[in-house]
């Protein structure tokens, strides 16, 4: 992409009538390139695929929306494609809504709108209809993105937060923390030795190499907002199990880990784009682990706790030092607009 105008949004790109349709025609249908959206019927038509159907939606407001290792754009395509593959699902379809506050550069929603094509591209699902509107100047911060995205589950996939058992084990898919930190060190304009990229990235190709190996996979999750510690507590409240982790084991960058210490945050609790957390039968998981090391996404992949009988919806960590601490919710907001 390379800036091409300096033209910017305004009311009449939200009208309905000429400026609209240019807008659409112009920026939108050029880099989505689907037969479907085409058409530009009120709805998309789609053919009924086996299986079951998986339909979630999600809304983005994050800030700055451009940021190291994505833009609010891709974080839109993989953040609805990560939630259908947690539940077993290939991803198919999405929509995309934009919400645009008037006076926002042309080039860049055309820069967004590329970031979506090329993450679509990636993770192999077709924006098939969205929507546009333009909002007064002052209204909105810059740009709000909403993805609704639609699936299919094979009968044989039974995958829920309800489903771990005491014994299983617990595999994150890398390292944690790159997005939150990477987004508030962008924000707070904290500068490291190296740079921290996020990790925004699609995992259904990830999840399709675990399932290939596996029918043990009991939970998959992305931990997003409230990072791993928060997921972990919702699955071992769901499943009323106990979950212990083992510290030395949970993968941290050396340059996440500084910038926690110096923000005085948890890597636990701060937010993931692009990674997942499996909970799969111990009889598998060293499988499914070497499975996911085949995989970009995965080859940082570790097996960090178990899944044990008590305390029940409680999850706690061993040190290194043999002592346990608990890990409980997190409480508030650590990091506001990161996702």
């Amino acid at each position: 992409m390379t800036q091409d105008s300096q033209d910017i949004i305004t009311l009449g790109h939200g009208s309905g009538g000429k400026l609209s349709a240019e807008l659409v025609s112009g920026v939108f249908l050029p880099f989505f390139k689907s037969s479907i959206l085409n058409k530009l019927d009120d709805s998309a038509v789609i053919s009924p695929q086996k299986g079951r159907v998986a339909f979630t939606t999600d809304s983005y407001v994050i800030d700055p929306i451009f940021f190291k290792g994505g833009d609010i754009g891709k974080l839109a395509v993989c953040g609805t494609v990560n939630d259908l593959a947690m539940s077993g699902a290939t991803p198919r379809y999405l929509s995309a809504s934009f919400l645009i506050e008037a006076g926002f550069p042309l080039t860049d929603l055309k820069r967004i709108a590329w970031s979506m094509a090329v993450a679509a591209e990636e993770a192999k699902v077709e924006i098939v209809t969205g929507d546009t509107k333009v909002v007064e100047a002052g209204s909105a911060d810059k740009l709000f993105i909403n993805t609704a995205g639609l699936g299919f589950i094979e009968d044989a996939v039974d995958i829920s937060a309800s489903k771990a058992k005491v014994k299983d084990l617990i595999i994150i898919s890398g390292t944690i923390g790159d997005h939150g930190i990477s987004i508030m060190s962008e924000r707070e304009g904290l500068r490291f030795e190296t740079d921290i990229l996020s990790d925004c990235a699609p995992l259904n190709h990830l999840v399709a190499a675990m399932m290939k190996v596996s029918r043990n996979i009991r939970v998959l999750r992305d931990p997003t907002r409230g990072g791993l510690a928060t997921v972990l507590n919702e699955i071992a409240a769901k499943s009323n199990v106990g979950i212990c982790l083992e510290e030395a084991n949970v993968p941290v960058k050396s340059e996440v880990k500084g910038a926690c210490e110096l923000l005085g945050l948890d890597p636990l609790y701060v937010a993931n784009e692009g990674k997942l957390l499996a909970v799969v039968a111990k009889s598998d998981a060293e499988k499914v682990l070497e499975a996911m090391r085949t995989r970009p996404e995965g080859r940082e992949a570790a097996i960090i706790g178990e899944v044990v009988e008590t305390p029940k919806k409680k999850v706690f960590m061993r040190t290194p030092f043999g002592t346990a601490r608990l890990v409980d919710l997190l409480v508030g907001e650590q990091l506001p607009r990161i996702c």
